[in-house]
């Protein structure tokens, strides 16, 4: 029996081509802290007042902790607007009331039953450094000591892709984002609470996948699971990024 491998995780981190310099020390961050007092929260000063005592988002984003797909910057959301979870590879886990320490469920459950979310949307991306580390587990390299046994929960979207002869490898990390969205949006359905909301029409789930080199959102078709561009209001940049 072969004995899987840990690869180091910094092996999936970045390319090792990379030279952006981003954060090398806190004081990028209390720049960054300065500059929104100055500019952001003056704008925005009545908004924060009014958000002092609590939030009534309408939406709930399930995204990867990935630096690079940024929620409240894709959807050009204002402080309030949504309520983010994020994690390795945009995963909700199956519904499991035993034991242990569940945060995204946790977080899932407020979202339902405190805040009254409207929507859920599981957002994936390109380039997903967890989907990679799934597809690696599935060539017995698991990576990461906690990293491994998460994205195990894409492995059903996972082995779809592998046992799918017409997907060329090349596209497979690609088809298994998508797959994974699928996945946790069954998931979602798992959960007692989920499945009542969206029951009872006060809850709508949705999929999304976001291409970082294209600056381009993909929405799912619920009834495919298929992904389609969604168009922007700027054509010259949707001419741009088919080029």
């Amino acid at each position: 029996m072969n004995e899987k491998r840990l690869i180091p995780v910094e092996t999936l981190a970045s390319p090792a081509h990379m030279s952006i310099d981003f954060a090398d020390d806190a004081q990028d961050l209390i720049a960054g802290y300065r500059r929104f007092r100055a500019h952001r929260y003056r704008e925005a000063r009545d908004l924060f007042y009014r958000l002092r005592d609590g939030q009534q988002p309408a939406t709930m984003i399930l995204a990867c902790a990935d630096s690079r797909a940024d929620p409240a910057m894709i959807f050009d959301a204002a402080p309030g607007e949504l309520f983010t979870v994020r994690n390795v590879a945009a995963l909700a886990p199956p519904y499991d009331p035993e034991g242990g320490v569940h945060g995204v469920s946790a977080a899932l459950e407020f979202a339902v039953t405190a805040l009254q979310v409207k929507q859920i949307v599981v957002m994936g991306h390109g380039g997903c450094g967890g989907i990679a580390a799934s597809l690696a587990a599935a060539a017995d390299r698991p990576v990461g000591k906690f990293i491994a046994p998460w994205v195990e929960i894409a492995a059903p979207a996972r082995d779809a892709v592998l046992a799918d002869e017409s997907i060329a490898r090349k596209d497979w990390q690609e088809a298994v984002e998508h797959g994974a969205v699928g996945q946790s949006l069954t998931n979602l359905m798992g959960f007692p609470f989920v499945r009542e909301a969206v029951e009872r029409g006060v809850l709508q789930l949705n999929g999304a996948w976001f291409s970082i080199g294209k600056g381009e959102l993909h929405w799912r078709d619920p009834e495919t699971g298929g992904f389609s561009v969604v168009a922007a209001e700027d054509p010259e940049l949707d001419r741009d990024n088919r080029m």
